[in-house]
């Protein structure tokens, strides 16, 4: 059975790879999307051909909620801990995706793909939530242990 650690770890191996919108290979090019779909691809928490339904770089503030809502269980802010995904708004709408981890110092980080990092890629940081960071809600995967 896959457990949150196994989540966290894929997660990890694809630090440094390169931001690329809709991207969805680890090490080439991954979004914040395709980080959540390749992990859960990889673990065989998904179907090979699973993905999210096309989207723009502009959310609608519906699409990625409806979308988290059909294929994961979403959890309370108090209770999500590493191996859970975070939906996060850093705009207007709802529109950024992220896999919880355990930050080194206590804590949770978030390993997310930012298209603002310098070189834009996927990292690992503290989570802080901030203006330019509110949550909106947290998902456990199916089938984790």
């Amino acid at each position: 059975m896959t457990t949150r650690s196994d989540i966290v770890r894929v997660a990890r191996s694809y630090l440094s790879t390169p931001f690329h919108h809709r991207g969805r290979l680890p090490g080439v090019g991954l979004d914040c999307a395709g980080i959540l779909v390749c992990v859960a691809r990889e673990l065989g928490l998904m179907a090979p051909d699973f993905d999210v339904p096309p989207y723009t770089p502009t959310p609608d503030g519906r699409t990625m909620l409806a979308w988290c809502e059909t294929y994961m269980t979403r959890v309370s802010q108090d209770a999500m801990q590493p191996g859970d995904a975070i939906v996060l708004i850093t705009d207007v709408y709802p529109q950024h995706l992220a896999i919880l981890g355990d930050y080194r110092h206590g804590g949770l980080s978030i390993i997310h793909a930012a298209s603002n990092a310098d070189p834009p890629r996927v990292i690992e940081t503290r989570l802080m939530f901030a203006r330019n960071m509110r949550f909106v809600a947290a998902y456990a995967l199916p089938g984790i242990a």
